[in-house]
């Protein structure tokens, strides 16, 4: 993984958690062949394990095939919620939560 591609290294993303594709905001330029140009995903793999989902792959220079970040995304079902992750050098780090019930308990307010 090459830090002196991108602007930041892992930015906070938030709860902005990528399965696929490249935050190019984030992206300077590759710093081996001097080109600012599409990234490539190359060694896409998706694993399923214990009711984990995980996804990973490559971002790649289009032009010398310069290996820019590891993107690692997983999905699981932890009690009543989706759980979503995402680490990657140029698309940030983030997590996320989303309750699988029509009435998120968490957003729930006491009524007295």
């Amino acid at each position: 993984m090459c830090g002196g591609c991108v602007k930041t290294k892992y930015p906070s993303r938030g709860n902005i958690c990528l399965e696929n594709g490249s935050y190019l905001l984030n992206y300077l330029g590759c710093i081996e062949c001097k080109k600012r140009d599409f990234v490539m995903i190359t060694n896409r793999t998706s694993e399923e394990e214990d009711g984990e989902e995980i996804i990973t792959y490559d971002h790649v220079c289009k032009n010398c095939h310069h290996v820019i970040a590891r993107h690692e995304y997983s999905f699981s079902v932890v009690d009543d919620y989706q759980e979503y992750t995402m680490l990657c050098l140029l698309c940030g780090k983030a997590e996320d939560s989303i309750s699988v019930l029509p009435d998120d308990p968490h957003l729930m307010t006491p009524l007295f």
